[in-house]
């Protein structure tokens, strides 16, 4: 996170096959206790500030999942199978599908924190494709991403900006848009690939005495790419309305006592699927 310029209000995601969400805030402000959060502790990140760690118990793991477990022959024989899926799911729009999964696989890390959980996926039908599922597991992972943003602000702690790095945020343009439009804000990517490292010498470099703070050291030392996903309109408002759907899938099966009408989700996914796909 240090390597990624991580600062308060600045969100830093680390996505692999799981995700770290982190985001750090000054010792000498009031800091409300965010329930679901893995951990608040002063120091953990950067010197004098608390850190604030969060995260998905399992992302790329459940595209590796699908890929490896699931996927038909024609997207695994040829070529690498995530970059065939990838295309495919690339030419779907939001909310095409009809498809909607909670992304559960390795039980729910932050907010529920609840590893007695298991994934889903509602709307199938005889027509469904391979790149459905996988565009839907995607766009899972995403709305469990923009949960924990929900999550901090909720509590008053203000997300400027988020800053990506890792694996999938290197390699994966089109994960990195689905984030942006559910979570409706650009998505940044870390300058440096190597974010661990670049974090160790700015550390090394404030004891050798480069940088007198982590602060300057990062401001010389970090930055982000060129190019910046930017959410789209149209898919900011098809993904809203999943959200709604995908919150009542979360709540009545993680959360004890806030179990809500099911009844007309199904009914829900087809009339978005249908008015799309006009």
């Amino acid at each position: 996170a240090v390597g990624a310029g991580i600062t308060p209000g600045t969100l830093v995601k680390i996505l692999g096959t799981s995700t770290c969400d982190m985001m750090v805030a000054p010792m000498n402000e009031t800091l409300p206790d965010i329930p679901g959060l893995c951990g608040i502790v002063p120091n953990s990140i950067v010197p004098g500030t608390y850190g604030l760690e969060a995260g998905q118990s399992a992302v790329g793991d459940i595209f590796n999942w699908f890929t490896n477990s699931l996927a038909p022959n024609k997207y695994t024989i040829r070529g690498d199978a995530h970059i065939n899926l990838t295309r495919a799911a690339t030419r779907l729009k939001p909310g095409e599908s009809g498809l909607l999964a909670l992304d559960w696989n390795n039980g729910n890390r932050t907010i529920l924190v609840d590893p007695l959980l298991s994934g889903l996926l509602l709307g199938q039908t005889l027509q469904t494709t391979a790149p459905e599922v996988y565009r839907a597991l995607v766009e899972a992972t995403a709305f469990g991403a923009v949960t924990i943003i929900n999550r901090v602000e909720e509590y008053g702690v203000r997300v400027r900006e988020v800053v990506n790095c890792g694996g999938i945020a290197e390699k994966n343009p089109f994960i990195m848009q689905v984030y942006a439009d559910v979570c409706n804000r650009p998505m940044k990517i870390s300058r440096s690939a190597q974010t661990c490292a670049l974090g160790a010498a700015i550390f090394g470099s404030v004891v050798g005495g480069a940088h007198r703070t982590v602060k300057s050291a990062q401001r010389h030392m970090t930055g982000v790419k060129q190019t910046i996903y930017r959410p789209r309109q149209s898919a900011v408002k098809i993904y809203a309305e999943l959200y709604q759907l995908y919150r009542c899938l979360h709540d009545t099966f993680g959360v004890t006592g806030q179990a809500m009408p099911l009844d007309g989700i199904m009914k829900e996914l087809i009339k978005i699927r249908s008015r799309v796909r006009r």
